[in-house]
Parts: structure tokens; sequence; C-alpha cells
């Protein structure tokens, strides 16, 4: 992805964690959330907790299971993308706040795609991945939005449930895990390709064999 001109603005509020925006390395650094639990208000489930009603596997369906009410993604490579009650008219968000209760393995990459499109195989080549990675080999951690902004201090724990967050308003991207903004990210005008911030749906990913992530209360409210 090349950025032609404009700004590039990081703003830390959360955990210390040093974060490489494009080559240039920003320490985030700020208060927490309050612990007050946020308001649900106007959020919408995307998962039932029973099946992938509404989700659409592309390839290596056997990477997915529902299990305990959690979506439990571990095989090889598949992405799972959420289109809706009808499959024919994909669901569609622009500006949203979107929430998934997660709890990875040790050693387990995976990722939550946003503005993205289903596609039947491969890697998503549309919108951006937030990256769901405690501990695995590739050193970019939860919360990063992989090859944007890179966060190399893991936000939570192998075998314990973190709630993560992403709430993208017209250019801004906001990254929150457990309560406490990670970093807020303005994408800069005259971005080109596919990975931008524009329209689009969500999907989880199962990122090889030896990883083994489970989501559970995913959610989204729809902002103006």
């Amino acid at each position: 992805m090349r950025y032609a001109g404009g700004p590039i603005v990081v703003r830390g509020r959360g955990i210390m964690a040093a974060v490489m925006v494009l080559g240039s390395l920003v320490v985030a650094v700020g208060a927490t959330v309050g612990s007050v639990r946020a308001d649900e208000a106007g959020f919408e489930p995307l998962f039932d907790g029973k099946s992938l009603a509404g989700w659409k596997v592309n390839e290596n369906p056997q990477s997915w299971k529902v299990e305990d009410g959690q979506i439990v993604c571990h095989g090889p490579r598949s992405h799972l993308f959420y289109v809706g009650a009808d499959a024919a008219k994909p669901a569609d968000f622009k500006n949203f706040h979107f929430k998934a209760d997660v709890m990875t393995k040790p050693n387990a990459n995976s990722g939550i795609f946003f503005h993205t499109k289903f596609q039947p195989d491969g890697w998503p080549a549309d919108g951006y991945e937030m990256q769901v990675n405690n501990s695995q080999g590739d050193p970019v951690r939860t919360g990063s939005i992989y090859n944007v902004v890179k966060n190399f201090v893991p936000p939570a724990k192998d075998n314990t449930w973190f709630t993560e967050e992403v709430m993208v308003k017209d250019k801004q991207i906001t990254v929150t895990v457990d309560g406490k903004v990670l970093f807020e990210f303005v994408e800069p005008d005259g971005v080109t390709g596919t990975r931008k911030l524009s329209n689009g749906t969500f999907a989880l990913q199962a990122h090889d064999p030896g990883s083994e992530v489970r989501y559970k209360n995913i959610r989204v409210k729809r902002l103006p």
C-alpha cells in the first residue's frame, strides 16, 4: 500500500506501547478509559452464540466450529466473513464501533478484518486487518493495524478473555483493548489500492493449524 500526501496522525491514550507507523517510531502513553462498563446501547449482535448463521466461510471450512457459545478458529488458512441475514445483499458498514471478546491460546495468530469483502480464498485484499496475537512468532501484537500501525507490546494475555474494539469514524481508526485506547490513527488522503478505509463488512481469520483463537459477544454499533 502506498500513501500519497497528507499527514499521518497517531494519538496514544492507553497502555504504554511502542507503536511503529510506516517506519516512524511513536510511543503511545496515556490514560485508561473509565473503569465503568461502556454503554452498550445501540449495539447489535453479529453472532448468535449457537451457529454460524449470518457468516460465510471461504476456504477450509473445517477450520471453524461453534463450541460453548464461542466461534473457534483452529486449522489451515480460512476467513469467516459476516454477510448478515441475506447473503445476496451482504451487510455493509462505513462508520461503526465493533467489539468482540477474544481469547488466544499460546502461540496463536488471528485477525479481525474490517471494510473488507468476501473472496473465495487467500488473504483478504480489501480493507484493514486488526491483529490478534499475544505470543506467536510474528512480533506484531494484538491491536495493530497490520502493515500500517504496529504495536509490539501485547496488551492482553493468552488463555484469558479480553475485549478488542475498533471504531471507525470517517478517516479515523481507534483501537481499544480492555478499555484502554492503544492508538488513534488518521488515514491520510491519497491512499491507493484496496487496503484503505471505504466500506464493507467484517471477517475473522484462521491463520494456521498451530493457532487457536476463540471469539464471543461479537457486536457492532453503526455510527453516523
